[in-house]
């Protein structure tokens, strides 16, 4: 359970701060939410306090380490499907809200960028997973989004 103030991962939208719990009568069952307030973009997100994959807590260091160590490893196969079939597929993993499921896409578009030119969703995609790894590490351990990013982009220099 979260309180108010809590930091908490709503899946393809990114870190959020709990700003209130609000009890809300819907269908004739009265049901409590988190009201969540989006970092990135300000949006406000309602999500049942019940709900089992509306949101999560902030990665520890543990899966942070797995993250920069995926990212790393450029020894994958590269995905050469047609582009939209490869942004289904990676849109899913996205939703997903798992970090580790965000910097395999990561990784993935940035290694078929060194091979070929992206298509402009895919470009926008690299954009939002390069963002939602940086803001959640960067909220989970205290370091600057900045740095994060410029860490991310190290890896496939």
């Amino acid at each position: 359970m979260f309180k108010i103030g809590d930091y908490a991962v709503c899946p393809g939208h990114g870190v959020g701060q709990i700003c209130d719990i609000e009890e809300r009568e819907i269908g004739g069952e009265k049901q409590f939410f988190y009201i969540i307030k989006v970092i990135a973009n300000g949006m406000t997100v309602m999500v049942p306090t019940d709900s089992e994959n509306g949101i999560r807590v902030l990665v520890d260091n543990e899966e942070i380490n797995s993250v920069y160590e995926l990212l790393q490893d450029h020894n994958i196969e590269i995905d050469n499907s047609t582009w939209n079939r490869r942004y289904r597929e990676y849109m899913l993993k996205i939703k997903t809200g798992s970090l580790v499921e965000i910097a395999e896409v990561l990784r993935a578009l940035f290694l078929l960028k060194g091979k070929k030119n992206l298509s402009f969703g895919e470009k926008k995609m690299l954009e939002q997973c390069r963002d939602l790894l940086a803001q959640e590490i960067s909220i989970s351990n205290g370091t600057e989004t900045v740095e994060i990013k410029s860490t991310i982009n190290n890896y496939f220099a």
